[in-house]
């Protein structure tokens, strides 16, 4: 586990992933998320995850890291792209269930809040096997204790 005093803007860390079936469905129950779009197509082809779920599996993902794990971190927004309006997340292609999911995390930015805290911007990309880009989130901020107790 990297402490919040190794933690640099500018690393990156990688991680894999995919979303089942039943992962998904667990989600969809959990989140009451209903979407006319995603159901039409999932009763004539491989099923399409949603993005919110995407984005669900890749923080867990993020939390998982060894280099992170252990740090005492809670996602307290998503402050978006300036160079994108502030926005914060794009799909440019869908990811369907089982498909493989490359992630790349990069530490964008760090800042101090106060003696026991700092916060640190996590930018997410997923790639699927053949290099297509699915999604990008930008500024993913998270709270993160600079000491941990002993």
């Amino acid at each position: 586990m990297k402490k919040y005093s190794e933690i640099k803007t500018g690393d990156v860390f990688f991680s894999t992933c995919s979303i089942s079936e039943k992962e998904l469905d667990s989600y969809l129950d959990f989140s009451r998320v209903k979407n006319s779009f995603l159901e039409a197509r999932s009763k004539n082809s491989q099923k399409i995850v949603s993005g919110r779920a995407i984005l669900s599996r890749m923080e867990g993902e993020f939390t998982r890291l060894s280099q992170i794990y252990g740090n005492h971190i809670v996602l307290t927004g998503m402050d978006g792209d300036p160079q994108w309006g502030n926005r914060n997340t794009r799909f440019p292609k869908s990811l369907h269930v089982n498909e493989v999911l490359k992630i790349q995390f990069t530490i964008s930015a760090k800042k101090d809040i106060d003696d026991d805290y700092g916060s640190i911007a996590v930018d997410y990309e997923g790639t699927t096997l053949d290099g297509s880009t699915v999604v990008v989130s930008k500024r993913n901020m998270y709270r993160i204790k600079k000491i941990l107790p002993t």
